[in-house]
């Protein structure tokens, strides 16, 4: 009974979820639910003694509305920043730059284009400290020549010296490494016969996320940095090929960095030249629109690179031109600075930031990292949730961020009604995937981040024996129910040098001796083959509304991420993923690939994805065995080390001849094909776990079946 009531509030969580609006100036989707930032205490009533402080972040929220409505003509003109600030090109070829730098007591544009003579091009000052010049065409030519490098001087106060700074706003900057780390701006105007015209609709929002995480520079088997045009050519074909329809492109922001994973960003407007020029980008994202797959960008606004020269920090000769001041505008553990989300011209930076990779690439969405910094004043910081609710509200909450946040939710998903957005979020924090309209911060989809850290940490602390199936079971459904959750068993933070990828946490020295067909299959490389399956695959169909795998794990990758260092005597050896050996019919590595094909497109086929949450009718602590349902398939997985089940009775719901649709135990996955294909299944009307119905199987140790009705065949 306690089941069915549980199951009747997740649909009306969703369906009240569905039914709102998106905006903090929308309806809620029922008429008694006010519209002042409580609606979300309908769905999680624990919410109650937070009423206050959701009102406020609420009416926070219509407060800056308000303001950009009367000062900015609305979020929409607001969010177009770049139609004002930085290189502004005009039809008869003037170009006016503008720059946001109010310490400057003077400023100058320097570039190729004036021989870098400090003082040819002064800037005027106009209101809030905004700083302008526009240089006439010359002769039908623009008045800056394009992919020329440019920048602006300015004289502080504090000591009449200059300093020189890439501008804010700028879309290209370049790095020679031969001669300095610092990269150079580069005004970036191409003519139109060598601009990149985008041939493709964006693709619809998929009901189910199936999401590839990669990165460009890594994407190539040598020891180089790989191209926007090779991932076009050489990767796009094997994500669609495997059945993935959502890309997330990490990296892709410049940032000063290498080794820093894209996560130190110096110029937020400019897509990383290492990989290609901005054309080449629009090319990938385009052909992955040809394909039917969405594009989405990790998007960096938790923090930016301390980064003088080619960065924001100190830009104008303050510390808190766009960052709060001190202490409080750094990050201790990042080593990084810190946005002021309270301030008009950081929301306009910020804003338009998001509209711009929206309008200019034809990004579909982003995954916003580091989302918890965000959220709380103490970034979190020696920090741990616990779970509960004060921690989510009062003093170490940073009611700017949230608001942010909201804001941010508002005006892309108002603009671009398919847009997604995902949070990364460690703490938990309720409502951050509900609708604006009932109080909630916006987002799409949240990411199930403590999923990956119990696998690890159950592969380096327990034998296989241990494995405690209630509380597999509890990690993986233990979700804010109507909040979309992505879930994954590893994304790239447990690819990095420092841990391991699941596949060496199982095999370790024997992937580089024993996953050749020509060698025996070992007993480690069986157990390896076997739970990265089905560790997959229950995370695929357990743990969430969307499901995420990271570059090269869908094969096993043998070896950890390690950008080049000093540390590492700046190798690319592991900043590689090594395709070939997928590619390779006499290595086992091409069965992973092969299985992770076969849940993405039967998932394609059944949506379990934007089901309903499953039911979980059997753990089984002796047997080790786990048996739920979800989408109509019954999915049941043996995770005992040595113990097969002959005739194994397992509840189900739904009466009828049932037939194996994923086996991971089949030979083209590496397994034994102890499941005869075709075996039919029938159902008998017996009550058995608290299904009307049961059948009985044959479970081989260390593999699992997903049964269909014969009738959806």
């Amino acid at each position: 009974m306690l089941r069915k009531v549980q199951r009747s509030f997740q649909k009306m969580t969703s369906v009240l979820n569905q039914e709102s609006s998106n905006s903090v100036l929308g309806q809620t989707g029922g008429n008694e639910i006010p519209a002042d930032g409580t609606g979300v205490i309908q769905l999680d009533p624990w919410l109650g003694p937070f009423k206050d402080a959701l009102r406020s972040r609420y009416s926070h929220a219509q407060k800056w509305i308000k303001t950009i409505n009367d000062t900015e003509g609305g979020l929409d003109k607001f969010s177009r920043g770049t139609e004002k600030f930085g290189f502004v090109v005009h039809e008869n070829g003037d170009v006016t730059y503008r720059e946001w730098a109010p310490n400057a007591l003077r400023a100058y544009l320097i570039g190729d284009f004036n021989g870098w003579n400090r003082d040819a091009t002064p800037m005027t000052r106009g209101d809030f400290g905004v700083w302008e010049v526009t240089l006439p065409a010359k002769d039908g030519q623009l008045g800056i020549p394009h992919n020329s490098k440019v920048k602006i001087s300015m004289v502080i106060p504090t000591s009449h010296a200059r300093i020189e700074r890439v501008p804010a706003w700028i879309t290209r900057v370049t790095q020679d490494l031969k001669f300095s780390p610092v990269f150079d701006g580069v005004f970036w105007h191409p003519p139109q016969h060598e601009r990149y015209h985008f041939k493709h609709p964006r693709p619809p929002k998929p009901q189910s996320a199936r999401i590839y995480e990669a990165h460009v520079g890594i994407s190539s088997p040598e020891t180089r940095i790989t191209t926007y045009k090779e991932f076009t050519h050489n990767v796009l074909s094997h994500i669609k090929n495997l059945g993935y329809n959502v890309i997330q492109l990490m990296a892709v922001m410049e940032h000063a960095y290498y080794a820093s994973f894209g996560y130190q960003v110096n110029s937020f407007f400019a897509a990383s030249s290492r990989f290609g020029t901005p054309e080449d980008l629009k090319e990938l994202i385009d052909t992955a629109h040809g394909m039917g797959i969405t594009v989405l960008l990790d998007m960096v606004q938790s923090h930016a690179s301390k980064n003088t020269e080619d960065g924001l920090n100190e830009f104008d000769g303050t510390d808190h031109l766009y960052f709060h001041d001190g202490g409080k505008g750094r990050h201790e553990l990042w080593d990084s600075r810190l946005f002021n989300y309270g301030h008009h011209e950081v929301l306009r930076f910020l804003l338009s930031n998001l509209r711009f990779w929206m309008d200019e690439y034809q990004f579909d969405g982003f995954r916003f990292d580091g989302v918890t910094s965000m959220l709380y004043t103490h970034h979190g910081i020696g920090t741990g949730f616990s779970g509960g609710y004060h921690e989510y509200f009062g003093p170490n909450v940073d009611e700017d961020g949230v608001v942010y946040l909201m804001l941010a939710n508002e005006m892309l998903h108002n603009i671009y009604p398919n847009c997604i957005t995902i949070a990364e979020d460690v703490s938990g924090m309720p409502a951050l995937c509900l609708k604006l309209s009932l109080g909630g911060i916006g987002f799409d989809y949240r990411l199930a981040m403590a999923i990956p850290d119990l696998y690890i940490k159950w592969l380096k602390e327990k034998q296989d024996a241990e494995w405690d199936m209630g509380a597999l079971c509890f990690t993986l459904t233990n979700r804010r129910h109507g909040e979309k959750t992505i879930a994954y068993a590893e994304s790239h933070d447990q690819a990095l040098v420092g841990d391991k990828s699941l596949m060496m946490w199982l095999c370790d020295k024997e992937l580089y001796t024993n996953m050749s067909k020509l060698t025996e299959m070992t007993p480690v490389i069986e157990r390896g083959l076997s739970l990265h399956k089905m560790i997959r695959l229950i995370t695929h169909g357990l743990g969430g509304e969307g499901y995420l795998n990271f570059e090269g794990n869908e094969f096993g990758h043998p070896e950890w991420l390690d950008f080049p260092r000093e540390g590492n005597n700046n190798s690319y050896w592991y900043a590689r993923r090594q395709f070939n050996l997928m590619d390779d019919e006499l290595l086992r590595y091409k069965f992973l690939n092969d299985f992770d094909g076969k849940m993405q497109w039967t998932e394609e086929k059944y949506g379990w994805l934007h089901s309903e949450q499953a039911y979980v009718s059997l753990k089984n602590e002796v047997d080790k065995v786990i048996v739920f349902e979800r989408a109509g398939l019954l999915w049941i997985f043996n995770f005992h080390p040595t113990q097969s089940y002959t005739d194994y009775r397992v509840g189900v719901q739904q009466a009828g001849t049932y037939q194996i649709v994923i086996d991971t135990d089949e030979p083209d996955f590496g397994g034994f094909g102890r499941n005869a294909k075709g075996t039919r299944f029938f159902t008998t009307p017996f009550e058995w776990n608290g299904r009307k119905n049961f059948i009985q199987v044959y479970l081989p140790t260390r593999t699992a079946i997903v049964l269909a009705l014969e009738s959806t065949l």
